[in-house]
C-alpha cells in the first residue's frame, strides 16, 4: 500500500513546491488543538488557500468522517486519509489542517516532511478535554472516559508529532487572533514565510 500512496512528485511538481513562498504549511496536532481554526486565519493572513483534510475526505466520499469510521472502521478511514493527504499535499502555497491521526502512518509523516513545512500545534490533554468535552462528533471520543482517551492519544501521538514537525507551537488558551499573530511571528523567525 505504501507504494500506492506515496507516489513520487514529478520534477515540475517538486520545483513548484520548493519555490520561495510556495512551500505548503501543514498543521498537525491532536483533535481540538486548533488546526482548522488557526489554519483558516493563518491562510487568510498569508493570502493562501486553506484546506482541511477531513473536509476534503468527506467531500470525496460524500459522507461524514464518523460514517466512514462506522462502515470501514479506523483502518479503512486511515487508508482513505492517506490517499487524500497524498493528493492535497501536492498543492503549492496552501495551508493544510491534517486530521489528528494522520501522522500515525510512516508514509504520511514522510509525505509531510518532504512536501512542506510541518507545524505541530500542541495543547495539553487538559486543555484539549476542555475544548472537546461537549463535542459528540469525534468517533475516537465516543468512550466511557473521553478525558482518559485524550490523555492516552496525546501520550501515543506526541512523539510522532514532534519528530515530524519543523515548528512546534503551543496553542494555549489565547484568543484565536492573538495565537495566529504569535504563530506568524514564529514562522517569520524560522524563515518559513
Amino acid at each position: 500500500m505504501q507504494n500506492e500512496i506515496l507516489t513520487p512528485l514529478s520534477s515540475t511538481d517538486l520545483q513548484q513546491l520548493l519555490r520561495p513562498g510556495q512551500k505548503p504549511i501543514f498543521l498537525v496536532g491532536m483533535m481540538g488543538a486548533g488546526k482548522t481554526t488557526l489554519g483558516r486565519q493563518l491562510a487568510r493572513y498569508l493570502k493562501r488557500d486553506f484546506f482541511d483534510l477531513d473536509h476534503e475526505l468527506e467531500a470525496r466520499c460524500g459522507v461524514p468522517v464518523a460514517t466512514i469510521f462506522d462502515i470501514e472502521g479506523e483502518d479503512g478511514f486511515r487508508r482513505r486519509e492517506s490517499i487524500e493527504l497524498d493528493s492535497c499535499s501536492r498543492r503549492p502555497a496552501i495551508v493544510l489542517a491534517t486530521g489528528g491521526g494522520a501522522i500515525l502512518a510512516e508514509q504520511n509523516r514522510e509525505i509531510l516532511r518532504q512536501r512542506g513545512t510541518v507545524v505541530y500545534l500542541r495543547a495539553s490533554a487538559n486543555e484539549l478535554y476542555r475544548r472537546l468535552e461537549r463535542d459528540k462528533t469525534r468517533p475516537l471520543l465516543q468512550t466511557a472516559n473521553p478525558r482518559q482517551r485524550i490523555s492516552d492519544l496525546v501520550e501515543q501521538r506526541e512523539p510522532l508529532y514532534e519528530q515530524t514537525a519543523d515548528v512546534i507551537f503551543e496553542t494555549g488558551s489565547s484568543p484565536v487572533h492573538l495565537a495566529v499573530k504569535q504563530l506568524l511571528n514564529v514562522l517569520k523567525e524560522q524563515e518559513v514565510i
